[in-house]
């Protein structure tokens, strides 16, 4: 079959386009690909298209963005040329670029298990980490999907969405409940403690989950009944 044309978003009113070097927009049978919209404080917080070309990328880009050291992220943003083990030229882009607000800025790789498994594969990072020029990163960080469980990608995108609407008054409330309350075992035990409608404390138990105020499993569900903690 011949093979399919990528898939070209058009102009977005009040939308950054994407800018990635390369298009993974694909159709494909076996792989997901993922269009999504963040914000960054490099960009003033307007929306952004990204691109990933796997669910498990989206997922690290999620905990990029729900980082509050974080001032930009870029999907596909560096392509490099590298020779492989045998002596065939080849192109990789990297597939995410987080910069910090200190300045440091990380390269992600993020492959499957059974990739990483390989002895070929390792050989390949270490050519692509060489041919990738010196001030693009400070580190790359080579992700694997498989650390990625569907359930924890499902509550970064929740806690990625809960961050988009902050209300600072009510984390603190919850958060100071939270300390100072020893018995509290599961979320819904602050519920009659917080003289707020249940749903508001919950989107505050996911807002301070996703700044790591809070812990929780994120291969679990979480929930009224998740068990939770705060961080020391």
């Amino acid at each position: 079959m011949p093979q399919q044309s990528k898939i070209t978003l058009g102009r977005i009113h009040g939308v950054l386009p994407f800018d990635g070097t390369r298009n993974p927009g694909s159709r494909s049978s076996v792989a997901h690909r993922v269009w999504l919209t963040y914000r960054t404080l490099a960009n003033g917080f307007q929306p952004k298209v990204g691109i990933a070309e796997s669910a498990a990328e989206v997922a690290v880009g999620y905990e990029f963005l729900i980082d509050p050291e974080l001032y930009d992220l870029r999907f596909q943003p560096l392509p490099v040329g590298f020779t492989d083990t045998d002596g065939k030229k080849r192109s990789y882009t990297h597939d995410l670029l987080a910069t910090f607000i200190d300045g440091r800025r990380r390269l992600v790789f993020v492959r499957n298990s059974e990739s990483l498994q390989k002895p070929s594969t390792w050989r390949d990072i270490e050519a692509i980490r060489a041919a990738t020029p010196k001030g693009a990163a400070d580190d790359l960080a080579i992700v694997n999907a498989a650390d990625y469980s569907r359930q924890r990608r499902e509550n970064l995108f929740r806690l990625h969405e809960a961050v988009q609407s902050p209300d600072e008054a009510t984390d603190e409330i919850v958060l100071w409940t939270a300390r100072n309350h020893k018995k509290i075992w599961l979320m819904r035990d602050l519920f009659p403690l917080v003289q707020m409608p249940q749903k508001t404390v919950f989107r505050s138990c996911l807002r301070l989950i996703a700044r790591g105020h809070l812990i929780a499993n994120l291969d679990h569900v979480i929930a009224e009944w998740s068990r939770i903690d705060v961080s020391s």
